[in-house]
């Protein structure tokens, strides 16, 4: 089950920011996103494994190479997460509006 916890603590990390920032873009193997990125082959599988345990990308055979791509589900998490604190301000502004409005007269 994606949790919003273990995928702000794989974010934390600016590499693994960067490989999940790719693969906002397109779907991509390993030694594609290793090829853009000035890290070994070994060293991205390893942030791709944490971006995959914290559900945040999955991973499809295409013959001998596996193929990244961005998990819906574990975005979904992640969002509803800020959309909490998002729908809150909303409110909060909203309801400095309607104070101001009524000191206005």
């Amino acid at each position: 089950m994606a949790t919003y916890g273990n995928a702000l603590t794989a974010l934390a990390d600016p590499t693994r920011r960067t490989v999940f920032e790719m693969l906002a873009g397109s779907e991509s193997t390993v030694g594609d996103l290793a090829g853009r990125l000035p890290i070994s082959r070994p060293a991205v599988s390893q942030h791709l494994k944490v971006l995959k345990e914290a559900h945040l990308v999955t991973v499809r055979p295409a013959g001998t190479r596996r193929v990244y791509s961005l998990d819906p589900d574990g975005l979904s998490a992640v969002r509803s997460y800020f959309e909490k604190f998002w729908t809150a301000a909303l409110a909060s502004y909203a309801a400095a509006v309607r104070e101001s409005e009524k000191e206005k007269g």
